[in-house]
């Protein structure tokens, strides 16, 4: 849908920023049909208000503005979720998520992330770093790495950080499609090869690395190290749950919901649609919505408002916080995120 005089609240269809950073492949280009201008590709950044990399609107009212220009002129969109964030302060249009696609073609490296309180000190008043992961699909022998397979000192951990390698301290997650994992910040891991996963976190994007692999950049040059930050914020009584969390899906006509995730930052829920009629989706003023989309297609609709907007498997859709209730009829799987 392109109508420019469509209602200015109804949802839209997101393009995402892309990222080809070097461990990158190409599965979200031949799955996903994503479109970069280089290889590799990394990250698709589907849902963006981050100044690294911005989501255009593809579809309706604001097609062709950037969702943070839209949210800027239009708080409302957010909810009453956000009404304290929006009059504390001049509001800038910034999500308070991030939701992206990733490709790991190659390892990525080992990193960990600060929280909310040591970015705003340390990082010019950013937000740490909180995410979860979804793996859409793995390879036989693919992997996770996440927090310590044994007790382990900062010394001790500061001592191997000097000589490179500290992947030998950290669990190693044999990753399976339909995975979930939550990471709180100050988490130590790292993403294998061969896992394209769905990631929603917090509107960050503060990595500090520890071990890359001492792989080389397209400049021959290895990436930046940041070893003392990462001391500074590494949980080293980390006591991460390295099981899958309980799932229950709820069956219901013309789909199945379950929660894969709730944090302070966001919850997100899984759907599988299966109608052609349509199931009931609402939407409340409480909090702005976002569907991913990672397999199938199907239909959007409000027939008193005669919106129609189909949505294919890649698509991200955003809907504003307005009490609306719409249609979606096909067949497909979606991430609903809600923050």
């Amino acid at each position: 849908m392109t109508n420019k005089n469509l209602r200015s609240d109804l949802p839209f269809i997101l393009k995402p920023a892309y990222k080809d950073y070097l461990w990158g492949g190409d599965k979200l280009i031949k799955e996903f049909g994503k479109s970069p201008e280089s290889l590799p590709l990394a990250e698709s950044w589907e849902c963006s208000t981050h100044k690294d990399g911005e989501s255009l609107v593809a579809t309706g009212f604001y097609e062709g503005e950037t969702l943070k220009n839209v949210l800027k002129n239009n708080p409302e969109f957010l909810g009453e979720a956000f009404n304290k964030l929006i009059s504390e302060g001049d509001y800038e249009g910034d999500l308070p998520i991030l939701i992206k696609l990733i490709d790991a073609k190659e390892n990525l490296s080992v990193q960990v992330h600060p929280d909310d309180e040591y970015a705003r000190i340390n990082e010019d008043n950013q937000l740490g770093k909180a995410e979860m992961w979804y793996i859409l699909s793995a390879e036989k022998d693919s992997e996770i790495l996440m927090g310590f397979n044994r007790k382990v000192t900062g010394e001790e951990f500061g001592e191997a950080l000097k000589k490179g390698d500290v992947t030998g301290f950290l669990s190693k997650i044999p990753a399976r499609e339909d995975d979930v994992y939550y990471i709180p910040p100050g988490t130590v891991h790292g993403i294998g090869r061969g896992l394209m996963l769905a990631e929603i976190q917090e509107n960050s994007n503060l990595t500090y690395r520890l071990f890359d692999y001492d792989r080389l950049d397209k400049n021959g040059k290895k990436r930046p190290l940041h070893k003392e930050k990462a001391l500074d914020v590494i949980n080293f009584t980390d006591d991460v749950s390295l099981r899958q969390p309980l799932r229950v899906l709820r069956y219901e006509r013309g789909c199945a919901r379950e929660l894969l995730n709730r944090c302070k930052y966001f919850e997100v829920y899984r759907i599988l649609l299966n109608s052609e009629e349509g199931i009931v989706f609402e939407t409340d003023t409480i909090s702005y919505r976002v569907l991913l989309c990672y397999d199938g297609c199907g239909t959007i609709k409000n027939t008193d408002l005669n919106f129609s907007l189909s949505f294919k498997k890649g698509d991200c859709i955003f809907f504003t916080a307005v009490k609306r209730e719409f249609s979606i009829e096909g067949k497909a799987s979606f991430l609903d995120v809600r923050g």
